[in-house]
């Protein structure tokens, strides 16, 4: 779990952001969405070859430019 420590004179808004970032890089937070509902692994197959093709046809399209 990601932590922070109150700097001096900074306000709560402040503190609070400098968690969320730390949170959102952390990548806790997506896993725990991931794990959220069950997926059988065929489904989590589909879903990874569906993404490859996606980044596949992005790096294809700024490759030939």
């Amino acid at each position: 779990m990601p932590t922070v420590v109150v700097r001096d004179d900074e306000s709560q808004q402040k503190l609070f952001s400098r968690f969320r970032k730390k949170v959102m890089l952390s990548g806790n937070l997506a896993q725990l969405r991931k794990k959220r509902w069950f997926m059988p692994k065929s489904e989590l197959n589909r879903i990874d070859k569906k993404n490859a093709q996606r980044k596949m046809r992005k790096n294809q399209r700024y490759s030939d430019n």
